[in-house]
């Protein structure tokens, strides 16, 4: 079986907590890991679940605008925010948008700010409201993992996304898995 990550990252987070999914993944799957620029619906829909995150900015997933303020925000004197490589290109929001149909099992994930979720918001929600709209079967609900202030995974966050990797290999193939959680 086969598993493709898709991500969106502005400052690492993303990317290291896509990686660390992955991880997990692949204790039983054949595992992609794909920045959002890079990904298109041949290799989507040539896999048995798609797992797809983002940074949650201005409450919910990034647009254009967003994306643009992030690296505006790096690039400004006396900064120590670094811009992921692929930062610059599209979003998930956009990639959702273009991707089509797609009838394979699905997990959303989010980096968000470690506060309640109703200050910041989570790209999650949107995400897997998106997937579900475009054919996919959610295997768990939305997972967010939590930044600090400084833009920095809080700690153990990598670990907590490996072991929630492992969790959805599992629930991809477990004989009794719900169609869809949300």
């Amino acid at each position: 079986m086969r598993a493709v990550v898709v991500y969106e990252s502005m400052y690492h987070n993303t990317h290291t907590i896509a990686d660390a999914i992955a991880d997990g993944l692949r204790e039983s799957l054949d595992v992609a890991v794909v920045p959002v620029d890079g990904a298109d619906a041949a290799l989507a829909s040539g896999a048995d679940l798609l797992v797809v995150g983002g940074p949650t900015h201005a409450h919910g997933m990034s647009r254009a605008s967003t994306r643009k303020a992030a690296v505006d925000a790096a690039e400004k004197p006396g900064s120590e925010l670094s811009v992921d490589p692929d930062a610059e290109g599209p979003g998930v929001r956009d990639w959702l948008d273009r991707v089509g149909q797609l009838a394979l099992g699905a997990a959303a994930f989010d980096t968000r700010l470690d506060a309640r979720p109703w200050l910041t918001g989570s790209a999650s929600k949107g995400i897997a409201r998106r997937l579900r709209m475009i054919g996919c079967s959610l295997l768990a609900e939305p997972e967010s993992f939590l930044v600090t202030k400084a833009s920095e995974l809080e700690p153990d966050e990598a670990a907590r996304a490996r072991r929630w990797g492992t969790s959805l290999a599992s629930l991809l193939a477990s004989p009794t898995r719900a169609s869809d959680t949300g």
